[in-house]
């Protein structure tokens, strides 16, 4: 069951090298649903669903992932924030921001980054 409520589009390109650990992070320690695979043995793709109607891409690349990562960051609404922080802490990813509770806009929200494989910022964003 995914821990994630729902996404914009967004795609990630990581490496060769990088496919499965990326593919590890987002379906494994996230629980995200494979919902169509493309492409071939060298090539792989995933569709993953974010948890709603939204979907993540999951596309191999051929050259190294640029220093800041392919995105400036993927926020991903949850209000399991916490306990999503506690299990990419035990499989060792860096967090970059701790949960924090904040006021976005007059509204309460509750969020923490994190670094994914291909360094990619992970937010998680809770809209309380």
């Amino acid at each position: 069951m995914s821990m994630l409520n729902g996404v914009h589009h967004i795609a990630v390109k990581p490496t060769e090298e990088q496919y499965q650990k990326t593919v590890e992070l987002y379906t494994g320690l996230l629980g995200m649903e494979v919902k169509m695979k493309w492409g071939d043995e060298a090539r792989p793709c995933l569709m993953v669903s974010c948890g709603d109607n939204t979907c993540m891409e999951i596309l191999s690349g051929e050259s190294e992932t640029p220093a800041g990562g392919p995105l400036a960051h993927i926020a991903f609404a949850t209000d399991k924030v916490d306990e999503i922080i506690a299990k990419v802490r035990e499989q060792g990813y860096e967090i970059t921001k701790e949960p924090a509770d904040l006021e976005l806009g007059g509204k309460p929200i509750r969020i923490a980054f994190f670094m994914g494989p291909v360094n990619e910022e992970i937010e998680l964003f809770w809209e309380k």
